[in-house]
């Protein structure tokens, strides 16, 4: 939690908060909200990640809280890493039905659960595109 408090955020609003699930029904319907996939009601913790000024706008037009909570997000996942903790960025699930669990007003958005907790197994290797298909220089190109 620490690591997600210190993040950077657009203008240091840090317009977020995360909501810890430890109670186990309330997981289990969380992992109903996230169309059924019953490894969010398997980990001990699910953390939700809730962007609290949904609207803002960046000058450049991107949506403010997909940036400010994604960083917050990320540094979380990664002290978790650190710790032997593993977890899941998951985006499939009911905002409604979420919103609706964890008792989070309409105003706000929910961007993100996070099952967290020590994995069963070692993760299988992932594959990554080469640096040269994700890095340009100097300008653009396809």
């Amino acid at each position: 939690m620490e690591a997600a408090r210190l993040a950077p955020s657009a203008k240091n609003l840090q317009p977020w908060k995360l909501v810890v699930v430890r109670d186990p029904e309330r997981r289990r319907r969380l992992a109903e909200a996230a169309m059924g996939q019953s490894f969010v009601a398997e980990a001990p913790v699910v953390i939700a990640a809730v962007a609290l000024d949904p609207e803002r706008v960046m000058r450049c037009g991107v949506p403010s809280y997909a940036v400010d909570v994604a960083i917050a997000v990320d540094h979380l996942t990664l002290a978790a890493v650190q710790e032997g903790l593993g977890t899941c960025w998951i985006g499939s699930f009911s905002q409604d039905e979420v919103r609706r669990i964890l008792g989070i007003p309409e105003r706000y958005r929910v961007v993100a659960l996070l099952p967290l907790g020590y994995p069963a197994d070692e993760p299988l290797p992932k594959y990554r595109k080469e640096l040269s298909e994700l890095v340009c220089y100097e300008t653009f190109r396809e």
